[in-house]
């Protein structure tokens, strides 16, 4: 028999067990079920197992906003954020509803019922379910595989090549040559990391990209919770960092000169004298035009002025049997060679919509406040900041769905679903932002407006008054019975 249930989140990583959190404390009565693709919790936090893997977002930001990050670190290592996830989804109950090994394939609408009749492949055999409302927290990301370019001769070479999404637990890199390529927050993470027992890490970078580095530990948090106690010290803590990372954001669209001399005097000072920081450190692009990278406690400036990790900044002609040959003549000899070249993005997980028998194209569709399509009925999908920490739009996302469910409650509604009936608006892409990884699938994603509500916002203040306070009814939004 196909089981019923009013929610099914599809995702039990951060977003899906912090949707389940605040679904089941607002309605302990409603019945829900997370399906999750793969065979434990923790989503990106439990794939991703490379060395020094780490949050780029403090954890004052990237905790949910119900549960205190209580540890020293603000800027923490991938186990301890696994083990945030698990010990919430534990203590909560919430890990009694999760059926692993349930990869969602398709979900179709049915007006006449008003629900979702949802199929997932366990264990080779197709699982059915029904429910009143889908909740899609399965990311963008593509778990099977990350992004590699075409490099010529790779076949070639002799050494092992690794991928960051796919790291080799026996991977043995000691007194090893590695060349890491790639400049974004894995690049820059794994690069200090693998030097504790690598003979060298160089990171081939083809340009540069903006580095920040920030303590590791947040001293004004942690003296907070000394005296305050640690839920009184997570909201002032919390909020404190949102705004500091709201004005970098804001000076750096607007005052881009003034951050990128602010970013190069910075980087200067923790690099050995006479370092070529403008061949290196110094991007062609403007701040926030891609993600900053946050680096705990300068620890890659560290390693370069130790002489145990060096920056190479060319394009690769081709792979070699011993390395990289570089376009300007130059090779790298390595043992290892790790291509941190970037994530592949999957809409939806990949998932097959469906509204009355009609197929859901997603490029046709607009996205209404970034967590609802148009036409989509009883649908939610969480995306988080690209400027921020992806657990605050999360965290708005849930509170808005439990009082979009309270509001359905009250009004006797069964359904719900955005309507854009306005022909003066026009489409823009969903993601505006500049990374490679996006501009490679953009096209694949729902539209964004011209105006609001078909924005995806990316101010948490200004979203924080939109979705926790403002009108349900707002013209675009339909209810019905």
């Amino acid at each position: 028999m196909t089981q019923h249930v009013d929610v099914l989140i599809v995702g039990a990583g951060l977003s899906g067990i912090g949707a389940a959190y605040q679904l089941q404390a607002a309605f302990p009565n409603r019945t829900y079920a997370i399906l999750e693709a793969r065979e434990t919790i923790g989503g990106t936090w439990d794939l991703f197992r490379y060395p020094g893997v780490r949050s780029d977002s403090d954890m004052h930001t990237l905790g949910y906003r119900f549960r205190p990050w209580t540890k020293a670190k603000a800027i923490a290592d991938g186990p301890s954020i696994l083990q945030y996830v698990r010990d919430t989804a534990r203590e909560a109950g919430i890990d009694r509803h999760i059926r692993f090994g349930h990869r969602v394939v398709r979900a179709s609408w049915s007006t006449e019922d008003s629900r979702w009749t949802v199929s997932a492949v366990h264990n080779g055999q197709t699982v059915e379910l029904t429910a009143s409302l889908l909740y899609l927290c399965s990311g963008y990301y593509h778990y099977d595989a990350g992004h590699l370019p075409q490099f010529a001769g790779i076949e070639r070479f002799g050494g092992t090549l690794v991928h960051p999404q796919h790291w080799p637990e026996d991977l043995d890199y000691t007194g090893k040559n590695v060349v890491v390529i790639g400049s974004g927050a894995t690049a820059v993470t794994l690069v200090p990391a693998m030097t504790d027992r690598a003979a060298h890490v160089t990171m081939l970078q083809r340009s540069p990209s903006y580095i920040m580095s920030l303590p590791a530990e947040d001293a004004i948090a942690n003296t907070l919770r000394r005296f305050l106690g640690a839920k009184r010290a997570y909201f002032l803590a919390r909020w404190k960092n949102v705004l500091a990372a709201t004005l970098i954001y804001q000076l750096s669209r607007r005052r881009p000169r003034l951050v990128k001399s602010l970013i190069r005097k910075a980087i200067i000072k923790q690099l050995p004298p006479g370092y070529d920081v403008d061949t290196h450190f110094k991007p062609t692009y403007q701040p926030w035009d891609q993600r900053l990278c946050l680096i705990p406690d300068g620890d890659l400036f560290t390693a370069i002025r130790h002489g145990k990790a060096s920056v190479v900044t060319d394009r690769i002609k081709e792979f070699t049997e011993t390395g990289v040959r570089l376009e300007s003549g130059d090779s790298l000899d390595a043992d290892i060679v790790v291509t941190a070249t970037g994530l592949r993005l999957l809409v939806f997980g990949g998932i097959e919509l469906s509204v009355d028998g009609r197929a859901v194209e997603l490029p046709k569709t607009m996205a209404y406040k970034g967590m609802m399509l148009s036409d989509v009925p009883n649908f939610v999908f969480t995306i988080g900041y690209t400027n921020a920490s992806w657990t605050l739009k999360a965290d708005l996302v849930a509170e808005y769905t439990t009082r979009l469910l309270r509001h359905m409650d009250a009004g006797g509604y069964d359904r719900f679903v955005p309507t854009n009936e306005d022909p003066t608006i026009t489409e823009r892409p969903l993601l505006d932002f500049q990374a490679g990884y996006v501009l490679r699938s953009i096209d694949e994603f729902p539209k964004a407006g011209s105006r609001k509500p078909w924005q995806l916002g990316m101010s948490y203040p200004h979203d924080v008054v939109a979705l926790r306070h403002r009108p349900l009814e707002d013209g675009a939004m339909k209810f019905s019975r």
